[in-house]
């Protein structure tokens, strides 16, 4: 999730962020029950340069260098997202989130084996579409969600989406990205059961084992009874007496 922090949520310019929040919502929720690495990026603050005053003009640059806000990251996403102790809330120094270098999250979700990473957030064609070129680049299976993501314009947007789907990963709709979680979710849960089902019989079968070679050891280490109570033939009998 991208960039889903105050000043694009809250700000009287952006509109149109709000639009997406619910489906946000709706993803990190079914991230989350489909066991689901939720990841939440916040813009880090790094002091204008002098090419971004030049490109941007002095105000402007100041403004978008503090568009993080301040305080820890996890401090800093929108707050009404429900934000899990379980999510990863990372900075990022550019507009991307994998550039090398500028964010950590390339190295966590290598540590985590993450090999297929959802983009939801804002804006659609700056720092989501650098995102996902960055993911693409890097050997991630991406894929952007239409519903999910926000830009100014619907052409500016619309146009990602294409560049995104010729080239760079698939663009899916939040239903359908929820579709895909909880089926893939009752395919692990399935393979998990059919994995764990013949170790379970083993588990039965050396209990059993066990239980029989504790019972026989018992009957070895029980004192044996007098001659006279083991048999009883008269002659066994008439020999004790």
């Amino acid at each position: 999730m991208i960039d889903m922090v105050p000043f694009f949520v809250d700000g009287a310019d952006t509109p149109y962020v709000r639009g997406i929040v619910p489906n946000v919502r709706r993803l990190a929720e079914g991230a989350r029950d489909a066991g689901a690495l939720v990841v939440w990026v916040v813009p880090g603050y790094v002091a204008p340069t002098a090419v971004d005053v030049e490109f941007l003009g002095a105000e402007a640059a100041a403004v978008l260098a503090r568009s993080g806000g301040d305080g820890e990251p996890r401090e800093r996403v929108w707050g009404g997202f429900d934000v899990r102790d379980d999510d990863l809330v990372v900075e990022k120094t550019a507009m991307s989130a994998f550039f090398p270098g500028r964010s950590p999250l390339p190295d966590l979700l290598q540590e985590r084996g993450v090999d297929t990473v959802v983009v939801a957030g804002t804006v659609t064609n700056v720092c989501c579409e650098s995102s996902v070129r960055d993911a693409s680049t890097l050997g991630y299976r991406v894929v952007l969600v239409a519903d999910a993501n926000a830009a100014r314009r619907d052409r500016d947007h619309d146009a990602t989406l294409h560049v995104v789907y010729r080239t760079f990963g698939d663009i899916r709709s939040t239903d359908d990205v929820l579709a895909l979680l909880h089926a893939t979710a009752r395919l692990v849960a399935r393979h998990v059961k059919s994995v764990k089902a013949p170790f379970h019989g083993l588990a039965r079968s050396l209990e059993g084992a066990r239980a029989t070679g504790s019972a026989r050891r018992g009957r070895l280490r029980r004192p044996r009874k007098p001659l006279w109570q083991q048999s009883s033939r008269p002659s066994c009998r008439r020999l004790v007496r």
